[in-house]
């Protein structure tokens, strides 16, 4: 998450200058070369047919909804406007986590969670004097995109393992990604004088909220359930307050130390929350001797 919560206001800091299309495409870009890079370096085995398609939705939502949704919503609102929308990444990543791959987080999981966003949201529209913008839809898409993405991701890491998963979602994007940069610079010419923070923040995107962030994020949920893990996202809105005041100028008040801390503890608690056991039918000898149920637990 410390990688991450950097990326909405990086993104911020390079959109105004070089475009939400190229920033969007062009971090895919610069990470998608990387991957290739390792891979050929590393003799990596092409990925099995049979991978291709989840693959291919992991950048459906990593590769290319989140980078260019939160990218052109970016091109209008500030970073802290957009950081209160990503709170809800993490709620949105546990219920696609119970929907697709049948998790069953407990009541206080989803009490923690909830307080968590909902957290987030207040200090936004309170403290920051947020309000509901067209670009707001452009976010809910990237929110969207980043949940699938993560939890499509979390499918297969077990499988193939993290770092593989990004570098071939990125390698098999690589040549889309191109063409949309190349396309975006054609349609808005690059200006003359374009500032190191504009290009640094295009650099950090690519580099490390594109690529090496998903090392240790894939990696992360092989040790524990989606849900249980999408609760450390809470931290990025937070974090990324920091970030925005460092980086883009915007003040730290008390409230954004309190949310901070607030939302930390909920997370807290949405982690080490377990799910109920469940309730074994009174016909138990139905079951094969060993059958284990089929739903994942948080535990």
């Amino acid at each position: 998450m410390l990688c991450f919560s950097l990326t909405v206001p990086a993104t911020r800091a390079s959109v105004p200058e070089l475009g939400a299309l190229l920033v969007g495409a062009g971090r895919s870009v610069i990470a998608g070369g990387l991957a290739l890079l390792v891979l050929a370096a590393k003799r990596e085995r092409l990925p099995a047919r049979a991978d291709l398609k989840s693959l291919a939705l992991v950048a459906l939502g990593v590769v290319f909804g989140f980078p260019l949704c939160s990218a052109i919503a970016l091109g209008s609102v500030p970073a802290v406007h957009a950081l209160t929308i990503v709170g809800l990444v993490p709620m949105a990543t546990a219920l696609l986590a119970v929907l697709r791959n049948g998790e069953r987080p407990s009541p206080k999981f989803w009490l923690a969670s909830s307080l968590g966003a909902l957290s987030v949201f207040a200090f936004g529209f309170t403290q920051a004097r947020l309000h509901v913008v067209a670009a707001d839809g452009w976010m809910l898409a990237a929110v969207l995109s980043a949940a699938f993405g993560y939890t499509e991701g979390a499918r297969l890491t077990p499988r193939l393992g993290g770092w593989r998963v990004i570098s071939w979602a990125l390698v098999l994007s690589l040549p889309l990604c191109l063409g949309l940069s190349l396309w975006a610079v054609k349609v808005q010419p690059l200006r003359a004088a374009i500032t190191w923070r504009a290009w640094l923040g295009l650099g950090y995107v690519g580099v490390v909220s594109m690529y090496l962030g998903f090392f240790a994020w894939y990696h992360g949920l092989t040790r524990t359930s989606i849900a249980r893990a999408s609760q450390v996202q809470l931290a990025q809105p937070v974090l990324g307050f920091l970030w925005s005041w460092l980086l883009l100028g915007e003040r730290v008040t008390p409230a954004m130390l309190c949310t901070a801390g607030f939302v930390l503890v909920c997370a807290a608690w949405a982690s080490r929350s377990r799910a109920p056991a469940l309730r074994l039918a009174e016909g138990k000898s139905s079951h094969a001797p060993g059958e284990r149920s089929a739903a994942l637990r948080i535990s």
